[in-house]
């Protein structure tokens, strides 16, 4: 293949055009990302820009943290609020008729709380409450159906760790 002059030069030409055209397109696009940056029509710098994000980043980190001091209190207290109960319903006469009887357990995500019991007779009616400490009763003992109360609470209560 042989070129004379003049398409040796045209060819050296399309190139340079070439090349102007494609720094041309990229000059371009930098001019258009920096317009959107400084904020188009605004008489600030790139230096403004960087200050004014920078600052926007400082106070942004200060509300995170703020933010998560506040979850993190309100998740300890949280801990103490009525998550779990348990209801269990018996009968503990043989003369009575039904399950008018019942047990129920609420407790905190700690396990702490109460047991009520109601033992419902011909004669009357019966409540006792006890209190409950990580799951167990210190000061008495635990009837049948209030143990399954506290496991069904402590079981099928809803808490999230």
């Amino acid at each position: 293949m042989v070129f004379n002059g003049n398409s040796l030069i045209i060819a050296i030409i399309l190139g340079i055009v070439s090349w102007i055209s494609i720094i041309t397109y990229v000059l371009v696009r930098l001019v258009r990302h920096y317009n959107r940056l400084t904020g188009e029509g605004q008489k600030r710098g790139l230096k403004e820009v960087l200050d004014a994000i920078t600052t926007a980043i400082d106070v942004l980190q200060k509300r995170n943290s703020t933010t998560e001091k506040a979850i993190h209190a309100l998740e300890i207290d949280g801990a103490q609020h009525v998550q779990r109960i348990g209801i269990v319903r018996f009968n503990p006469f043989a003369d009575t008729g039904g399950t008018q009887s019942s047990s129920i357990a609420i407790l905190d995500a700690l396990k702490n709380g109460i047991v009520m019991t109601t033992l419902y007779g011909r004669a009357g009616n019966r409540s006792y409450v006890k209190e409950i400490i990580d799951g167990m009763c210190k000061e008495l003992d635990l009837s049948k159906e209030e143990k399954e109360a506290i496991e069904k609470a402590t079981r099928g209560g809803k808490h999230h760790e």
